[in-house]
């Protein structure tokens, strides 16, 4: 392949778009691969206080074999379509190309993006995968001001859902590992990612 992925997962407002920013490279938003928000398969939230509401956090409210066919064409052809996702209103808004324009790297990252390691291991796409993360605090406050000011869902949704991510986020780092991500900060990432570059 001319090209290979690194891979950011890692809780909802860990960091991965910023350390995606700042490595420089292309970068693949996993989280634009969404399914619409009148898919008939999206999964439901069964109890607690958002009962009934779309669990947007689980995996099947993602399309992860589209991912893959994006993945493999950036990795083999260095272009792809991709789609244009408004989180706030629960749908597409239309496709644009992404080009690595020569670029031997590039970054995928978003929640779901554990999910997708395995299968890039065994296609030969994989260069790195790490879970970023950051003291749960300062994730949920992070998430929370940033879903706030993007208006992303209605506050106390928002709210609702940063405490049981809060939660959940020891799991969702266990999940990652199992899956093939090494665990590291933002800067202990930025720092290897950026070694290893320097090697190649």
């Amino acid at each position: 392949m001319p090209a290979r992925v690194i891979v950011l997962a890692g809780p909802s407002g860990a960091g991965k778009s910023r350390l995606a920013a700042r490595l420089g490279l292309p970068v693949l938003r996993l989280d634009d691969f969404y399914k619409d928000g009148d898919d008939p398969t999206l999964p439901m939230i069964a109890s607690g206080a958002n009962t009934g509401l779309v669990d947007w956090d689980h995996p099947d409210s993602w399309l992860h074999d589209d991912t893959l066919v994006a993945l493999t064409e950036l990795c083999r052809d260095g272009v792809t379509e991709v789609p244009i996702y408004e989180i706030a209103l629960n749908g597409r808004r239309g496709s644009q190309p992404l080009d690595l324009a020569g670029s031997p790297l590039f970054v995928a990252e978003g929640i779901f993006a554990p999910e997708i390691v395995p299968a890039c291991h065994r296609g030969g796409l994989l260069e790195a995968a790490y879970c970023i993360t950051q003291r749960p605090a300062v994730t949920f406050w992070r998430r929370l001001s940033r879903d706030l000011r993007e208006r992303r869902k209605p506050p106390l949704m928002l709210f609702r859902r940063g405490l049981a991510l809060l939660r959940d986020q020891r799991r969702v780092v266990s999940h990652a590992v199992e899956l093939g991500c090494h665990v590291a900060t933002p800067d202990e990432a930025f720092a290897r990612i950026t070694t290893d570059r320097s090697r190649t």
